[in-house]
């Protein structure tokens, strides 16, 4: 059957519209003289649809009169009637072609570069270092050699573990697989001290293993020892281990902010316009006159490359400009404000910078002919041991 209807659509086919009180018998005639309706819905009791072959539309016709039905052409379909309606439009069919040749040709060539698997690397790094080793926008597929361009990359680079490039349409994918950054490790079985990270003063000291250096209140200097990586005993003298311990000492971070009594703030007003260019490889055509209608403004760039499907991309990129008005306002800043503003600023800051329990907070303002001047102090006690190797 499903054969039927293909060859139909080849040669063609019409559906129509029967109406009359002898639908019935007009649908058996048709069949005991081998003309093949399908697609048959009713419409109403006396209305059916259905779909019949180019060729046997004539005798169809013969029948539904024999039966006093009503034929009415709803549309026509198939291959002779899609020649029919473009036979004359001789452009059309050169354009395609054109158009077929086209991406043919361009399908040999790389429209796009993208890079996967990377959190901590910069991706344009990695396009960057592709570019210098023949892998770049517009470069014929043939020309390629991965594996050197995968050689380059990987010598250029110590925080890449594994890198793989693979060409899919006019797409080229570069995989990033980033080294594990290990801290440094001090076997157990060699001899180390415990130095001190940051300047502080100490607040408590333990040591499992090795010879305690400071005291409780005394002020150290970053890489200072705090817990030596040797012992002394009665009878066995001086030996060297591998110290093992917790010192804690309080640290003093401090940040200043400075804040202009008048100071100019800009603000969105809430108009958005958009601007739109094209690009054409290294071609660029701007729809417009003028970047924006408005006297002050932001802009934020944006951009897509043009691809058919999954990984056809185009040497076609659409670039969209958003504009956002802004208008300034003239704020002025009283000793309160400032204090609070510098705070606020200063303490976001400082959280990023500890890593401890915060004992105490103070702040101090400064006032001067045109700005405050705040300064923020954290008080905190924190783990400032670190183990080192001894070298003999």
């Amino acid at each position: 059957m499903w054969f039927k209807i293909l060859t139909n659509y080849i040669n063609g086919y019409i559906k129509i519209e029967i109406e009359g009180y002898y639908i019935e018998r007009f649908i058996n005639t048709c069949m005991k003289k081998g003309i093949f309706l399908w697609s048959i819905t009713r419409k109403k009791g006396s209305i059916i649809q259905a779909k019949v072959a180019v060729a046997d539309f004539k005798e169809a016709v013969s029948i539904a009169r024999e039966h006093s039905c009503l034929i009415t052409i709803k549309n026509k379909k198939g291959v002779p009637f899609l020649i029919k309606k473009y036979k004359k439009r001789k452009v059309f069919f050169i354009l395609l072609l054109v158009l077929i040749v086209m991406i043919i040709a361009l399908s040999r060539f790389i429209w796009n570069i993208e890079v996967s698997g990377t959190e901590n690397i910069d991706s344009a790094e990695i396009i960057e270092i592709a570019k210098e080793n023949g892998l770049k926008i517009g470069k014929f597929k043939g020309k390629v050699n991965t594996n050197d361009i995968v050689n380059k990359i990987r010598l250029s680079r110590e925080d890449i573990a594994w890198v793989g490039i693979e060409l899919k349409g006019t797409n080229a994918i570069i995989r990033i697989v980033e080294a594990d950054e290990k801290p440094e490790i001090v076997d157990e079985n060699s001899f180390s001290n415990i130095v001190a990270t940051k300047d502080g003063v100490i607040t408590s000291i333990s040591a499992q293993n090795g010879t305690i250096m400071v005291e409780k209140g005394q002020e150290v200097k970053k890489g200072d020892i705090l817990i030596a990586g040797w012992m002394e005993g009665k009878y066995t003298g001086k030996y060297y281990v591998n110290s093992n311990g917790e010192v804690k000492a309080k640290i003093v971070y401090a940040q200043n902010e400075k804040i202009y009594k008048k100071e100019t703030k800009k603000e969105e007003t809430g108009n958005i316009n958009n601007k739109y260019s094209i690009k054409f490889n290294n071609f660029k055509i701007n729809f417009y006159k003028r970047l924006s209608k408005f006297e002050k403004y932001d802009t934020i760039v944006s951009s897509k490359k043009v691809k058919l499907f999954f990984n056809f991309y185009l040497p076609i990129e659409i670039i969209k400009y958003t504009n956002y008005e802004i208008c300034e306002v003239d704020i002025e800043h009283n000793k309160e404000d400032a204090t609070n503003l510098g705070q606020e600023q200063a303490s976001a800051k400082l959280d990023e910078l500890i890593n401890g329990e915060v004992i105490d907070k103070q702040t101090e303002v400064m006032e001067y002919d045109r700005y405050y001047d705040v300064n923020v102090t954290y008080t905190v006690i924190e783990s400032i041991g670190t183990k080192e190797k001894i070298e003999f």
